[in-house]
C-alpha cells in the first residue's frame, strides 16, 4: 500500500514544505492559473452508447442508466444501434431489435412500438436523454428481401454483413417509417422533452454498415430528416456518423456529405438539406507487444483532428455542433479479452488515464480548428450474463463499476471555464497526435474554474502498460480570488488501489460467483474514492501548492472549494 504521508502534502506557496515533511525529489511541476480562461468546459464525457439496445431494460442495464444520470448535473445522452431492426427483442452480442415495422399480407405497413417503448421508457425513468440513431433497416423494407438467416448474422460473423444494413426498397416508405416513429415518440414523451433529443441518421455508412453508395446514403438521410421534421419541425437532426475519418474513404465520405447538405436540394422534398450537428467516430488502436498492452492514442487524435479540419473548411458549418458519436481506444466493444488479449486494458486504470489524456487533447484540437465539439461519446455500457471482468468494453461488470466509470465521475465534478495549465512533464499536443506515447509518459493536467470552486485533473499516462516508478508531482494553483484565506481540498484518485474494483476482485481470487459479502465489497471498491480525508489549505497571495505522487496510469482529481 502507498503510505498516505507520501501521497498528499499540502503547503502554502511561499512557506515551502510544511514542517516535518520531506520535500519531493525532482517533482514534475504543474502550474494552474485560475485567472487565465482558455474556453468553456462542456461535459463532452456525458454521452454513452452500445450496440445492444435491448440490454437497456435488463437488470444491470437499468441500474447503470441510473448511475449515468447521477454522473453530473448536465444531461446524459444515450445512443444505441438497432432501434428499427426487425426481430423478437432478445439481445445478443452486437445485435438487438424492436420489430417496429412490418408489412401485412396485403403489403400494407404495420407499426408496433411495444418493444421500442420499453427501451425509451427505461431512458425516461432513469432521467437520461436519447440520441436517436435511425437504424437499421427493417426486414420487410430492406432492398432484396432476404431470408431470416441472411437478414441477421450472428457474432462472431460480421453482423454488419446482414441485410439489416441494406438500403430501403422504397425511400418514401422509409421516410414515412421515420415520420411515424418520431410522431409516436412525441405523442408518448411530449414535444418539449423530445425536442431536447438528437436524431442521427444511421451508423458508419462508409463501411459495411451500409450496403449502398454514398449517394444512396445521402438520399436515405434526406428522407429520414424530412420524416423527423414532419413530425417535429424543430428536431435536431444530423449525421453522417462515419468512421474515422482516419483513411481516405472516410475522409472523402464526410466531406461529400457536407457538400451535399450545403449545395444539393433534399431528395425528399426539394428543400435545403437540414443539418444541425455533424457526427463521426475517431478510434484508437490497441495491440499486444512483448506480452503487454500498448494503446494507440494518436490514431484517435489524428482522426478527430482530420474531422475537425474538414468541418472548419466550411464557414457555414464551423459553428455547428460536433458529436463524436463513438470515441474510443479501439473499435469492438463486444470483443472480450478472450477474443483479443489487448482488450485487458478495459478492466483497470489504463482505460481511465487514456480517456483523461484524450479528453484534454480533444478540447485543444477543437480550439485549434475553431469548431464546436459537444460530445466524445463512449461506446461502452454493460453486458448481461457474462463472466466477471471478461474484458468487454463496458462501464460495469455484473453491476460492479469499473475504474473508467470513475473517470467519468471525476469529469462530472468539473464545471465552469477551462483555465490555463502548464506541466514540465507534459507531452506536446503535436507529438501526441503524430506519434502517441512511445517515449516519456504524459504527466499533465486539465483544470476548470467555476463559482467558488476549481478542479484539477492530473494523470500519469503512457501507451505502454508496463511497470514504472511513481512520479512526484507538485501542483501549484494560482489565481484564487483575493480575500480567500483557506480552501477545502478534496483529492480523488484512480489507480491500482483506489476506485478500482478489478484489483479488489483479483485479490479475492477472481471469483465468478462472489459471496454476498464479496459482492458488497466489490460494489464499494467500484466507487470513486478519496485519496485522503478532505483538508483545509492556507492560501498565500492567491496561491496554494499540493504535492503528491502518481503511479503509472493513475488519475487524480483535486477539487478546491472556498
Amino acid at each position: 500500500m502507498i503510505k498516505a504521508s507520501l501521497l498528499l502534502v499540502c503547503a502554502a506557496f511561499t512557506a515551502g514544505i510544511a514542517a516535518g515533511q520531506t520535500p519531493l525529489t525532482n517533482p514534475v511541476s504543474i502550474q494552474v492559473d485560475l485567472a487565465k480562461p482558455v474556453g468553456s468546459y462542456k461535459l463532452i464525457s456525458s454521452w454513452f452508447g452500445y450496440d445492444e439496445s435491448n440490454y437497456t431494460t435488463m437488470k444491470y442495464g437499468r441500474q447503470l442508466l441510473g448511475e449515468l444520470h447521477d454522473l453530473s448535473p448536465a444531461p446524459v445522452y444515450i445512443r444505441t444501434h438497432h432501434l428499427l431492426t426487425s426481430g423478437n427483442g432478445v439481445p445478443e452480442l452486437k445485435w438487438s431489435s424492436s420489430n417496429v415495422f412490418s408489412l401485412d399480407n396485403d403489403g400494407k405497413p404495420v407499426y408496433d412500438f411495444t418493444i421500442t417503448d420499453q427501451t425509451f421508457d427505461a431512458f425516461r425513468k432513469a432521467g437520461v436523454r436519447p440520441m436517436v440513431e435511425l437504424g437499421f433497416m427493417p426486414r420487410d423494407l430492406a432492398a432484396a428481401v432476404p431470408s431470416i438467416s441472411e437478414y441477421q448474422l450472428h457474432y462472431p460473423r460480421p453482423t454488419m454483413g446482414g441485410a439489416s444494413n441494406n438500403p430501403p426498397r422504397d425511400y418514401k416508405l422509409w421516410g414515412e417509417l421515420v415520420r411515424k416513429y418520431t410522431e409516436h415518440l412525441v405523442e408518448r414523451y411530449g414535444r418539449q422533452r423530445v425536442g431536447t433529443w438528437y436524431f442521427e441518421v444511421w451508423n458508419e455508412p462508409d463501411i459495411g454498415y451500409w450496403h449502398g453508395t454514398p449517394e444512396e446514403y445521402f438520399k436515405l438521410y434526406d428522407f429520414a430528416v424530412a420524416g423527423v421534421r414532419s413530425a417535429l419541425p424543430d428536431a435536431k437532426v444530423g449525421g453522417p456518423a462515419t468512421t474515422g475519418p482516419a483513411n481516405e474513404k472516410a475522409t472523402a465520405f464526410l466531406d461529400r456529405f457536407l457538400q451535399h447538405c450545403l449545395h444539393n436540394k433534399s431528395a425528399a422534398d426539394g428543400k435545403q438539406v437540414p443539418l444541425d450537428f455533424i457526427s463521426f467516430h475517431p478510434k484508437g488502436h490497441t495491440t499486444l507487444v512483448d506480452g503487454h498492452v500498448r494503446m494507440g492514442l494518436s490514431n484517435e487524435l489524428q482522426a478527430a483532428q482530420t474531422g475537425f479540419q474538414i468541418v472548419a473548411k466550411y464557414p457555414q458549418f464551423r459553428r455547428l455542433l460536433i458529436i463524436l458519436s463513438e470515441a474510443d481506444p479501439e473499435g469492438c466493444a463486444a470483443c472480450s479479452m478472450k477474443d483479443n488479449p489487448a482488450n485487458a486494458y478495459r478492466n483497470g486504470p489504463l482505460y481511465a488515464s487514456y480517456t483523461a489524456t484524450a479528453m484534454k487533447a480533444l478540447f485543444e484540437l477543437q480550439d485549434e480548428a475553431k469548431v464546436n465539439l459537444i460530445a466524445m461519446l463512449s461506446w461502452s455500457f454493460e453486458f448481461e450474463n457474462k463472466n466477471y471482468f471478461e474484458g468487454f468494453r463496458t462501464l460495469a461488470s455484473n453491476g460492479i463499476d469499473k475504474p473508467i466509470l470513475n473517470l467519468f465521475r471525476m469529469a462530472g465534478l468539473m464545471s465552469g471555464e477551462r483555465v490555463g495549465t502548464t506541466s514540465t512533464g507534459a507531452v506536446p499536443l503535436a507529438d501526441l497526435v503524430a506519434s502517441s506515447l512511445r517515449q516519456a509518459p504524459d504527466l499533465d493536467a486539465f483544470a476548470t474554474k467555476a463559482d467558488r470552486e476549481a478542479a484539477v485533473m492530473v494523470w500519469n499516462y503512457h501507451d505502454d502498460d508496463v511497470p514504472a516508478p511513481e512520479a512526484a508531482v507538485r501542483i501549484t494553483v494560482a489565481g484564487i480570488p483575493a480575500g480567500v484565506k483557506r480552501v477545502l481540498l478534496e483529492h480523488y484518485r484512480i489507480d491500482d488501489t483506489h476506485s478500482n474494483s478489478y484489483t479488489a476482485w483479483k485479490s479475492m481470487g477472481s471469483p465468478q460467483s462472489p459471496t454476498p459479502e464479496q459482492y458488497a465489497q466489490l460494489k464499494q471498491a467500484g466507487q470513486l474514492q478519496l485519496l485522503a480525508s478532505p483538508a483545509w489549505l492556507d492560501v498565500d497571495q492567491g496561491t496554494v501548492t499540493i504535492e503528491t505522487s502518481l503511479r503509472r496510469q493513475a488519475v487524480s482529481l483535486l477539487r478546491l472549494k472556498w
